[in-house]
């Protein structure tokens, strides 16, 4: 009988894996991705629904206070998160992901330690869930604001890194040779350390790379766990894990990849280069920053054929988009050629502008990645900056400045440029935009909200 419930156990794992495949499949475009997350979030659902009728399961009320609580959270949280906080919500639940895996793996070197291919699996997940736990707590400080955004660097850093990390993991592997379990102990608080250490000499700018990387770590270390289980009384729940882990650690390495590319730098550049700790010399920006009232950019964006606008990270903490999408509307019925142009590294996460625009209902047809919409912006009358910093500076084309070689959206051939900003601060990376200097560009001061409100009024009063 048992071998039949297991038999129907295994096959609900598997459907429940081919659904995360086609959530992961249809999380690839915007019109979809929704419809991914909900798939997603079924398949597991179903896979821990099945798993508490797997025989030998026991210790059922700590599991149900386990579920009540990471429910419980979970909910509260997806419903109050700001879409601006969105980033540093998903630092910390992938380093939640970490930390469960590297306690699932302390759990089994506890119980098998003499098991060597099981223990050594699981050493292997604790190290990589023990540096995302870590690494995604500074991340999530980092955005939050409760730490500076800028790289903290430590003297010999990289050798006392190293020191730490390879102290840690010899720790560990001690534990396994003399069948201690004590010994696990320093071997956890130095690879903690080590996670720690590694990422707070990581800039800001840096961190849609950061978290990406740590996502991809903490499946990598779900599927060890899943790998160590094997072996156990919940033997197929540990295929389970495997295949999940897998997913997530592939999909996450892609994403950290891809996030990397569009930056123009290795993930080994990211997180050890302590990019934006020093700035450059030597190069000062020539010209002045020239203001313009909302009124005057407002008669430049309605006699416009074509204006492009750019949003950043400062529209989102605005939440300016319900606005834009005004402005934008206001435009198209006065005959003028509207389209948004997206650059992957704008906001603080992949697709995060991508969300903000498509949450005000603006039609995901008016938006271009930066490959598409770069070739159409010195036929373009305005281009409109909103919040936008790093990924629009020219110093990227410069030889010697810390951007140097990074794909930006070349907004400074457009014929005139409109950069609504709160202030005259440098942007994530800490690094002075030269195309506010330009002769072309214009500033419009203010908040997203309250600027592209007054644009919007004008507009209104010129109809």
């Amino acid at each position: 009988m048992t071998s039949y419930v297991q038999d129907a156990i295994n096959a609900v794992y598997v459907v429940a894996v081919l659904v995360f495949i086609l959530g992961l499949k249809a999380m690839s475009g915007p019109s979809t991705a929704r419809r991914g997350i909900v798939y997603a979030g079924a398949a597991m659902l179903l896979a821990v629904v099945v798993t508490f009728a797997s025989p030998g399961l026991s210790n059922f009320l700590l599991i149900f206070v386990g579920v009540a609580i990471g429910g419980l959270g979970g909910w509260y949280w997806a419903r109050v998160v700001k879409m601006t906080a969105m980033p540093q919500m998903v630092a910390m639940f992938n380093g939640m992901g970490g930390g469960s895996a590297a306690a699932i793996a302390a759990v089994e070197m506890l119980g098998h330690l003499s098991d060597l291919t099981s223990s050594s699996l699981s050493l292997a997940g604790a190290v990589i869930g023990s540096i995302s736990i870590a690494g995604s707590i500074i991340a999530f400080l980092k955005l939050q604001g409760w730490m500076t955004s800028k790289p903290i660097v430590l003297p010999a850093r990289q050798v006392v890194n190293t020191a730490v990390l390879v102290v840690g993991v010899g720790f560990g592997l001690y534990a396994l040779v003399v069948l201690h379990t004590f010994w696990l102990l320093p071997f956890y608080v130095l690879l903690l350390l080590y996670g720690i250490l590694l990422t707070l000499p990581i800039g800001g700018a840096d961190m849609p790379v950061v978290i990406s990387l740590f996502n991809a770590l903490t499946g990598i270390a779900v599927g060890l766990d899943g790998f160590a289980l094997v072996n156990g009384p919940l033997g197929d729940a540990g295929y389970a894990m495997v295949i999940a882990g897998v997913l997530v650690g592939a999909a996450g390495s892609l994403l950290t990849l891809l996030m990397a590319k569009a930056m123009n730098r290795s993930v080994s550049n990211v997180f050890f280069s302590a990019f934006g700790a020093t700035e450059e010399t030597g190069a000062a920006v020539q010209g002045q920053l020239k203001p313009i009232d909302a009124a005057d950019a407002a008669i430049q964006m309605a006699y416009a054929n074509q204006v492009i606008i750019v949003p950043g990270y400062g529209m989102a903490v605005a939440q300016a988009q319900q606005k834009v999408k005004e402005l934008a509307d206001l435009l198209e019925a006065k005959g003028v050629t509207v389209k948004f142009a997206i650059h992957p590294v704008a906001g603080r996460m992949p697709g995060h502008m991508n969300v903000l625009l498509a949450e005000a209902g603006i039609s995901y047809d008016k938006l271009f990645d930066r490959d598409e919409i770069n070739a159409e912006f010195p036929a373009t009358d305005v281009a409109f900056v909103i919040g936008a910093n790093d990924v629009v500076n020219p110093a990227a084309h410069r030889q010697g400045s810390p951007l140097y070689g990074m794909p930006i959206l070349d907004v400074e051939q457009a014929k005139n440029v409109i950069v609504n900003k709160r202030g005259q601060g440098k942007g994530f990376a800490g690094v002075e935009n030269d195309l506010f200097y330009r002769d072309n560009t214009r500033m419009l001061y203010g908040d997203a909200q309250t600027a592209v409100g007054k644009l919007v009024s004008e507009l209104k009063k010129a109809t």
